[in-house]
């Protein structure tokens, strides 16, 4: 447990990070999935899907909860099976 007066508003802000981070993440995780699955499907709304997921990883890199290359990784994965699908 955190002693100082720093340590405990630190361990204050980190949790409040943590909750904020994960509701992003959950998000982004959401989008991608959504991505995959109209892209497996072969549906017409494939574009529009990946598109979104693409906008809220560029989203989640913003606000720092996710890293930036785990981004580009995903959003390549993504654009390249849209590239297959055309």
């Amino acid at each position: 447990m955190a002693n100082t007066k720093s340590a405990i508003k630190a361990a204050r802000q980190s949790e409040r990070r943590r909750q904020r981070n994960r509701t992003v993440r959950s998000k982004v995780r959401s989008a991608v999935k959504l991505g995959r699955t109209a892209l497996g499907e072969k549906s017409a709304v494939a574009r529009e899907s990946v598109s979104d997921a693409i906008r809220t990883l560029d989203k989640a890199v913003s606000k720092g909860a996710i890293h930036r290359n785990t981004a580009a990784r995903k959003k390549s994965s993504l654009a390249r099976r849209l590239a297959a699908l055309a």
